[in-house]
């Protein structure tokens, strides 16, 4: 399944943090972490259409981190 926009979930976190939740459109399961690279959450949260490599990206820290 391809990542979407709509699977994140951004809430400020304090000044230059974000805490980002993903969640599985298959299985329904939640990965949560809180980031700092705003280079990367400019480019998904703040854009009409975000390229899927930042998707993956996100998705990827959101995962692992």
């Amino acid at each position: 399944m391809k990542t979407l926009i709509n699977d994140f979930k951004f809430s400020p976190s304090g000044y230059g943090h974000y805490r980002v939740t993903y969640t599985s459109p298959k299985t329904q399961k939640q990965w949560s972490t809180v980031t700092n690279n705003m280079p990367l959450i400019d480019a998904t949260k703040n854009v009409y259409q975000p390229l899927r490599k930042h998707l993956n990206e996100l998705k990827y820290i959101c995962k692992n981190y």
